[in-house]
């Protein structure tokens, strides 16, 4: 499942210094705007302490998390809606990505330049939200004023689209984000063409040192408060060594992982495990998938064929010893095309050959 993350924010906010520390990659992470200019992609494992437990029963020959991928987006600047900087290149990157993962700065440091000449977390976090805002009423009214014609000669489909524009131009006008708004039906699947940027999922991520001062933000999305450095610091020694450290320093995961299982809520992920002794995987679903479309995760051919499901719950799985034992207990069961997939289970499908 590609689906994405997109890491934005002002320059020399710390952007790549985060996505070299969750990817392991060295993207560039230099003192001056516009470092990164193509955008940097990265694959994530996703930490799953469940497909360890699974694995340890099935020893399998193979070990698959689940994924997720991070892109490492331009810095924005204030006039990006209308291409200063790198703007129109750095918007067209956050519409290929399914969420935002916002990078805000709250750390002094003499030697990192602020663009904007001080520290202030809710004036960058504004200038951002504003651009993507900007970018939306251009949409908005570029298309109000393309399909007046349609609607007046009474085509259903222009006046509904018409009526949602004009639903979402004045919000835009008062600067709240699209995704702060409720939609009907109707209007969730009008809404898609638009491929509007303030509408998309949220994550913010206060970049802190050990100096600064934290005071707790309302903002429309959830607030992570993580040290960048620290944590590309921790990526660079040994795995072995890593969850020592942590420990160390008196957290029972890393600020990393909890970035990454944020951003994996925020998209509205789930995990099943598929697992015996060829292979025990983590397998990445929307929340409310149907067994078929889950099975077809594994080969698109699995959803029309689809029969049943054999479903465990990971944790009857790891408690019994294994599927023979599970199944034994009563603990196994038969599931059909209707069955709502949930997050942990343990499948076997059976399809039609």
């Amino acid at each position: 499942m590609s689906l994405s993350i997109g890491i934005v924010g002002l320059p020399n906010v710390g952007k790549s210094t985060l996505f070299n520390a969750l990817t392991k990659n060295k993207a560039p992470s230099s003192n001056y705007p516009f470092c990164t200019i193509d955008p940097n992609i990265g694959i994530v494992s996703v930490p799953d302490k469940r497909l360890a437990k699974l694995a340890k029963i099935s020893c399998p020959e193979k070990v698959i998390p689940t994924t997720i991928e991070f892109i490492d987006i331009a810095g924005l600047v204030k006039g990006a809606h209308k291409g200063e900087g790198l703007g129109n290149k750095f918007l067209s990157h956050i519409r290929e990505c399914d969420a935002i993962c916002e990078v805000v700065r709250n750390f002094e440091d003499d030697n990192i330049t602020h663009v904007s000449g001080k520290v202030d977390p809710e004036s960058d976090k504004e200038t951002i939200n504003l651009e993507l805002i900007f970018a939306d009423m251009e949409t908005i009214e570029k298309r109000l004023a393309s399909i007046g014609r349609e609607a007046r000669s009474q085509d259903k489909d222009a006046i509904a689209m018409q009526n949602l524009l004009n639903k979402l131009k004045p919000h835009l006008e008062q600067g709240h984000a699209v995704r702060n708004l409720e939609f009907s039906q109707e209007e969730k699947i009008l809404i898609k063409e638009l491929n509007l940027l303030s509408i998309k999922p949220i994550i913010y991520v206060l970049n802190c040192n050990d100096s600064s001062k934290i005071i707790e933000k309302n903002w429309d999305g959830k607030v992570l408060v993580l040290n960048a450095k620290l944590g590309a610091d921790i990526s660079e020694l040994p795995e072995s060594e890593q969850g020592e450290y942590i420990r160390e320093l008196g957290l029972d995961q890393s600020d990393l992982d909890k970035l990454i299982h944020a951003s994996y809520e925020l998209l509205d992920l789930i995990t099943y495990f598929t697992t015996g002794p060829k292979e025990t995987r983590a397998w990445t679903i929307k929340r409310n998938t149907l067994a078929p479309q889950a099975a077809s995760k594994i080969h698109t051919d699995f959803e029309a064929g689809f029969i049943r499901a054999e479903v465990i719950k990971w944790e009857d799985f790891v408690r019994s010893g294994g599927e023979a034992k599970t199944r034994a207990r009563g603990l196994l069961r038969i599931e059909g095309k209707n069955y709502i997939m949930q997050d942990g289970d343990v499948c076997h499908f059976l399809v039609e050959k």
